[in-house]
């Protein structure tokens, strides 16, 4: 236990801070502890444009004495965040990149229309996910507001954190259940969390397709988001007629999960499986095991995952 790996998830919205501290390894995480601590209405606004963080002592107090809660001397955080904090694109580019420059470069000529601020005050980046048949390249792209993602980094360093890595929830959640889903090639997962819908296409093992919809006031069982699973996968199977949705995976809150499944089923005409946290990881003596607890941590415990 001397040499025991261990790694601090942070999921931060409006609502307040939620940490997951993991120990084990990636395919057999365990579950050390989790602390939450609620934000006052008015302290984190989430917003593409203007930082997020409207009274950054309150927001900095709570995350140092949520953080306390562990009882843990790491301070090496890997971050998840609201996906409407930013904007990820799928995005086919011709030919190859001599260099990294060139990439961002070109892809911000490409989106120069599509960006949601001014080209010189955003941050963007992205990863190759492979190369069609006709030779474009198939990227991932992430754009977010410089002001915005430095207030993050800036306020967590300044309480005494080291943020390895910064992150959308929508990846995260994949990644919290990454060991079942990649026994897939081709796979979709559907979740909603946090009032998000966010729908994500896997073919041959690599995203196709990607689409994240805030919905607050909703359930998560009614009929918009019923109307946004079809389209988003209408769009989906025009972009790529050979794709079907063989397996469908779904999360959502413990209160609504079967109706979640069984509304996904009608969209789909698939048999899908409900996902849940609890069956992920191994909860030591100081943590909860059940789903309802564990539940709003999941994001969390995903970034978690990414650094152990």
């Amino acid at each position: 236990m001397l040499f025991s790996r261990t790694s601090i998830g942070v999921e931060i919205n409006p609502a307040g801070i939620a940490f997951a501290l993991l120990g084990g390894s990636s395919t057999t995480p365990r579950l050390e502890r989790l602390s939450y601590g609620a934000l006052p209405p008015g302290c984190l606004r989430v917003s593409l444009r203007e930082t997020n963080i409207l009274d950054p002592q309150v927001f900095s107090d709570a995350l140092r004495n949520t953080y306390n809660l562990l009882l843990h001397n790491g301070t090496r955080l890997s971050v998840t965040l609201p996906d409407t904090v930013g904007r990820i694109m799928m995005l086919d580019v011709e030919g190859r990149f001599k260099s990294r420059a060139e990439a961002l470069d070109i892809i911000r000529w490409k989106l120069k229309k599509n960006i949601p601020f001014e080209i010189a005050d955003t941050h963007l980046d992205y990863q190759q996910l492979g190369v069609r048949e006709n030779g474009d390249m198939s990227l991932m792209v992430a754009l977010v507001s410089r002001a915005v993602i430095n207030q993050y980094e800036e306020l967590l360093v300044s309480a005494g954190f080291a943020p390895a890595r910064i992150d959308f929830n929508s990846f995260n959640l994949y990644r919290a259940f990454e060991n079942r889903l990649a026994l897939q090639d081709d796979v979709t997962l559907i979740t909603f969390y946090d009032s998000t819908l966010s729908i994500m296409c896997f073919a041959d093992g690599k995203l196709e397709f990607h689409r994240v919809k805030e919905l607050s006031g909703s359930r998560g069982v009614d009929s918009r988001i019923y109307m946004e699973i079809n389209s988003s996968l209408k769009v989906y199977h025009e972009r790529f007629p050979e794709h079907s949705n063989v397996h469908v995976a779904c999360v959502a809150p413990p209160d609504v999960g079967q109706e979640f499944c069984d509304m996904v089923a009608d969209a789909t005409g698939g048999e899908p499986s409900l996902l849940e946290v609890k069956s992920m990881v191994r909860p030591s003596d100081s943590a909860p095991a059940d789903q309802e607890a564990l539940f709003p941590f999941t994001s969390a415990i995903g970034a978690a995952l990414r650094s152990l």
